[in-house]
Formats: C-alpha cells, structure tokens, sequence
C-alpha cells in the first residue's frame, strides 16, 4: 500500500473524520484533508504529522504501511508480566489460527487460476499477520530468559 494512502485512510477512519482530528493535531479540518488526500500534489504531511496522527488515534496503519514497504514487520512490544506457559500457549494457539488464514487467503486466490492484485494483498496482509504473531511469541520466550 501506498503510504500516502495510508495516512488518507487512517485520517478519515478517525471518528469524525478530518474535521475532528485536525484540531487535535494544531490544524484545521480542510487543511488535513488536504494533506491526506492521495490525488494532491502539494501541501503533504510532514513525518510528525504522521507520528502525531498515530498518537492520537492508536491506529498504526502508517508504521505498518511502512515497514511492509521496505521488507519489515512491526508488533507492538509486548509490557505484559504474565511470561507463563500459557501465555506463551495463547501465543501458539493465535500463530496457529494466523497461519490458517494465510492458508484460506492463498486457497480463495488460487480457486480460479489466476492471481488478481486484491487477491494478492489480502495474501500478503494476512501473511504479515502471521509473521507479527510469530515475532511475539519469539520475544515473550526470549523475556523469559
């Protein structure tokens, strides 16, 4: 994905659109707009208006978009203190049912023997979630060290 498209979706998901996140980041309603639309070549967001709109929404869309882009996964890390064998099994279990969705994403893509772009970055969005869970539960074994 597009990162610019990235920053336009993660603008507009925001309850209330542009006009209420733009205040909370120091600006206008119209000139988010502006910024996040993908179609304008001028007046584009600025890295810390990416940092700040991640900030304040909790949607990280943006850092995901980027990492992806340049051969990275992102996961959040993890601050839990429960480093027990079952958490580590919940980890497991959600890596497992990650991996099963990767599997119906490929077997929904090959069905009609051709591959389509949609069908390709569903493929690739539930493979990065899968490689997410599996960076998880390496660190929470690594934090049992």
């Amino acid at each position: 994905m597009d990162v610019q498209l990235a920053f336009y979706r993660t603008a507009h998901a925001y309850k209330g659109g542009t006009d209420a996140l733009g205040p909370l980041m120091g600006i206008s309603g119209a000139v988010l707009r502006n910024k996040a639309n993908p179609n304008q070549s001028s007046n584009k967001p600025m890295l810390s208006e990416a940092d700040l709109m991640m900030g304040i929404t909790g949607d990280y869309l943006i850092l995901h978009t980027l990492a992806a882009n340049h051969g990275h996964v992102c996961h959040k890390v993890d601050e839990s203190k429960d480093h027990g064998d079952l958490a580590i099994l919940e980890l497991v279990t959600g890596l497992m049912a990650s991996h099963g969705k990767v599997g119906q994403a490929v077997t929904e893509t090959l069905a009609d023997g051709r591959v389509d772009r949609h069908e390709l970055e569903r493929v690739k969005t539930k493979a990065y979630e899968c490689i997410q869970q599996l960076s998880k539960m390496v660190s929470r074994l690594e934090s049992m060290l």
